[in-house]
């Protein structure tokens, strides 16, 4: 914070306030400010009757109420709550850097309520209109364009969008083998419907459908035609009888002891 001190702009500070208040401040210039006094004839010469009581500077708490007077009259003069510093920023010089922004925002302030000042910018002012009641009432109101066509309405340069959905709308999927409900409407489509380019799909079960294994030997019943033997079949002609299936158990056992 230190770093940020500008010492050009306490030069221009200084100017402004000695010229304003007609007092000077000293040789140091924090030290000039410490009491308050000078701080609250300045905000009495851009505000008169801003501080109805300057103390003199006799004691501590006098120099912190000169401080905390000052500091709330340039509240009620304009200067925003985050660009005031605190009293013991100055008094125990612990943030001389927040004290310049603050004496430069009342600066700025002063300019826009019209002083000379040459220092700071002058804010903006808010520009607000009024209109008369009887314009107001006779005025036409906003303009309402026509609605737009619904996505799926019509035809996009004569091409037919008939059965068409809306985007992101789910289409039911079914398969006729599980007993599920028959399709409700169109968007419904049947997963053994139709041909995918003339290739037939006799057989074929949704992704992710499981198919049930069996082994003859383990006297396990025939569920569907999805169900596969584990013995049945061949592969490339070699033989899979006494075959188990990947990873099964199979039991060892003695006949001595069985």
């Amino acid at each position: 914070l230190a770093q940020k001190y500008d010492p050009q702009r306490e030069r221009e500070l200084r100017a402004w306030i000695e010229g304003t208040t007609g007092r000077r401040i000293g040789d140091s210039f924090m030290d000039g400010l410490k009491d308050g006094v000078i701080l609250c004839e300045l905000i009495n010469k851009l505000q008169p009757g801003s501080v109805q009581k300057v103390n003199e500077p006799i004691q501590n708490w006098h120099k912190l109420e000169n401080i905390g007077n000052f500091l709330r009259a340039i509240t009620r003069y304009g200067v925003k709550p985050h660009d005031i510093f605190e009293a013991n920023d100055l008094f125990e010089n612990t943030n001389h850097t927040q004290v310049q922004s603050t004496l430069i925002a009342l600066a700025s302030q002063a300019k826009t309520k019209g002083n000379n000042v040459n220092l700071g910018v002058k804010y903006a002012e808010k520009q607000q209109r009024r209109f008369h009641p009887e314009k107001l009432r006779h005025h036409p109101g906003p303009r309402r364009d026509p609605p737009l066509p619904h996505p799926q309405m019509g035809t996009n340069k004569f091409a037919s969008q008939q059965g068409m959905t809306a985007y992101g709308t789910r289409r039911h999927l079914y398969d006729p083998k599980l007993g599920t409900d028959q399709p409700l409407d169109q968007a419904t489509i049947s997963l053994q419907m139709g041909t995918n380019k003339g290739a037939s799909q006799a057989g074929m079960t949704a992704p992710g459908t499981k198919r049930q294994i069996f082994e003859p030997a383990l006297g396990m019943e025939h569920c569907d035609t999805l169900t596969i033997g584990l013995q049945m079949g061949s592969n490339k002609g070699a033989s899979q009888q006494g075959m188990t299936v990947y990873g099964l158990p199979r039991q060892v056992y003695d006949p001595k002891y069985c």
